[in-house]
């Protein structure tokens, strides 16, 4: 019989721990980098952020908001955001709709955290960004793998068979680690599953939403009127203005789900940096022209990757139409973290494509998030393996 002495048998923590190690496809060396070797393996702009964001930080600095922010976020940026949501997607948005939080990437969590039970079905149209599944096995809700169709376009057909059973869809548009844009068509037919299924929720992640190529037309997840109350938008500053270390995100959601989400992103984070979403008020002021030269940028860069691979034997890839990712399929007898690794070996590193899903498998990531000169010699290292392997 157990005492209030007895002591407690050790254990070696939360559950939650063992489920993302068990079920996690991210590498545990992710970020790290090999002396003399090229890395096309991070999301991550080259360019650095742009001097007026960085002035409006230092001077924010300079003048003392260096203290605690309200724990919700500036009020002014929450304006700000929804007023240039509004004026983008002809979405009328109140500020309270908006949850600012510590990148992208704890706006997923929080989100996540919020709407999610133990044992909820999520699915996942695939491949796509790895973390959604490692926060789905934090909380212990199960993951359903949707490989896309052929021509990288949703399979609404397996997503409409399991809707009825299932909580949430993650779609990430435009496409880590594809960097297709999903069709208009897609996402209409995604609004009417949600017509169809009222206790399911669509969680769009948009970070590239301004990275676009070939004056292709992006469709925001924000405009499917028909089904606002099921949609939540999760967005970063990282990628659209080259703030990847700045750690700044929001989600956008109908205000009974963004009060919730905001209490978990508030619970586990606290406030935020008070100058950083200062500066971030310049970056809401990037003009028109200053963003669709970026995405001109990544475009170029894009166009050397298409040109570089097209001709190799055994390679083969959908064209990304947008964010900075191709997505190339090598026929070999090797799985794709076996060809990581060889590519890492000749002194360039891409990210295995089975991280990113079951259909990744034979894939592998490259970023073209890099200088032409540095994008060009991985390349040509990449090229050199890829005839070794014959």
């Amino acid at each position: 019989m157990e005492t209030a002495t007895t002591p407690r048998p050790r254990t070696t923590g939360s559950a939650a721990v063992e489920r993302i190690i068990s079920s996690s496809r991210r590498p545990k060396t992710l970020g790290a980098t090999r002396p003399g070797a090229i890395s096309l393996a991070m999301g991550e702009p080259d360019s650095g952020t742009p001097a007026p964001i960085v002035e409006a930080a230092t001077k924010a600095l300079a003048s003392g908001r260096t203290r605690y922010a309200p724990m919700a976020g500036s009020p002014e940026l929450q304006h700000a955001i929804a007023t240039h949501t509004t004026a983008r997607y002809g979405r009328p948005t109140m500020s309270e709709e908006i949850v600012l939080t510590h990148g992208g990437s704890a706006g997923l969590a929080a989100t996540m955290l919020a709407l999610i039970n133990p044992g909820d079905r999520i699915l996942i149209p695939e491949p796509t960004y790895s973390l959604y599944a490692d926060h789905a096995a934090m909380i212990g809700a199960e993951v359903i793998w949707v490989p896309n169709r052929a021509d990288g376009s949703l399979n609404l057909d397996t997503l409409q068979r399991e809707a009825a059973t299932a909580r949430m869809i993650i779609l990430c548009n435009p496409g880590n680690p594809t960097g297709r844009v999903y069709p208009d068509s897609d996402l209409h037919r995604l609004e009417q599953l949600l017509q169809d299924n009222p206790g399911l929720l669509l969680l769009a992640d948009e970070a590239y939403a301004d990275i676009t190529f070939d004056g292709g037309t992006f469709t925001s997840a924000l405009t499917l009127a028909a089904a606002r109350d099921q949609i939540i938008c999760c967005s970063t500053f990282s990628k659209t203005y080259a703030m990847t270390g700045w750690r700044l995100g929001h989600v956008i959601a109908p205000v009974e789900l963004a009060n919730r989400i905001n209490t978990i992103h508030r619970t586990i984070n606290g406030p935020l940096s008070t100058f950083i979403q200062d500066a971030a008020l310049t970056a809401l002021e990037t003009s028109a022209a200053d963003l669709q030269a970026a995405a001109a940028s990544y475009q170029q860069r894009r166009d050397i990757v298409v040109e570089f691979l097209s001709g190799l034997p055994g390679v083969s890839m959908l064209p990304p139409q947008g964010a900075f990712y191709a997505f190339p399929k090598i026929d070999s007898s090797l799985t794709s973290d076996e060809l990581t690794a060889r590519f890492a070996a000749a002194g360039v590193l891409v990210r295995s494509g089975s991280e990113f899903g079951p259909s990744g498998e034979g894939h592998i990531r490259i970023s073209f998030a890099i200088d032409v000169d540095s994008l060009t010699e991985g390349l040509t290292r990449f090229a050199a393996t890829i005839k070794e392997l014959g």
